[in-house]
């Protein structure tokens, strides 16, 4: 086999590995996940979990606590909308990961995340389901 033949079949395989992942991402694939991150400093957090280039959360969310709400004591708010207006993409050291969790997708966080409710007083905040476990104080 010559040269020429060698890189054209290269070219060909290159070309139909391509093709192939341009047709699964029209078709619905490769779509993030949601995920729970769990980090040693007790932060959890939840986001679409990216691996390339760096470990980092996007679209992220975290629980906090309301103690004057006792119906209601724990509340879902978007990481941008805090005070100091952070960009919704967190950088995740590997170390600091105590453990990390794909959500269902019958999750009843990923539910609050996908059908936000209109923005309160401090920020786009969810108010968690009466059915989800209770956590941890």
């Amino acid at each position: 086999m010559s040269k020429i033949n060698k890189i054209l079949l290269v070219v060909v395989v290159l070309l139909f590995v391509v093709l192939g992942a341009v047709l699964y991402w029209q078709f619905g694939g490769f779509k993030q996940s949601y995920w729970a991150v769990y980090l040693d400093t007790g932060d959890l957090y939840f986001g679409q979990l990216n691996r390339f280039p760096t470990l980092s959360l996007s679209n992220v969310w975290f629980i906090q606590r309301n103690a004057q709400d006792t119906a209601n004591p724990f509340t879902l708010v978007k990481f941008e909308q805090t005070f100091w207006k952070p960009e919704s993409k967190i950088y995740l050291n590997e170390k600091s990961i105590v453990w990390k969790a794909k959500l269902q997708n019958d999750s009843p966080i990923l539910d609050a995340i996908k059908n936000p409710v209109a923005p309160q007083n401090q920020g786009q905040q969810n108010q968690l389901p009466q059915n989800t476990p209770a956590l941890p104080k």
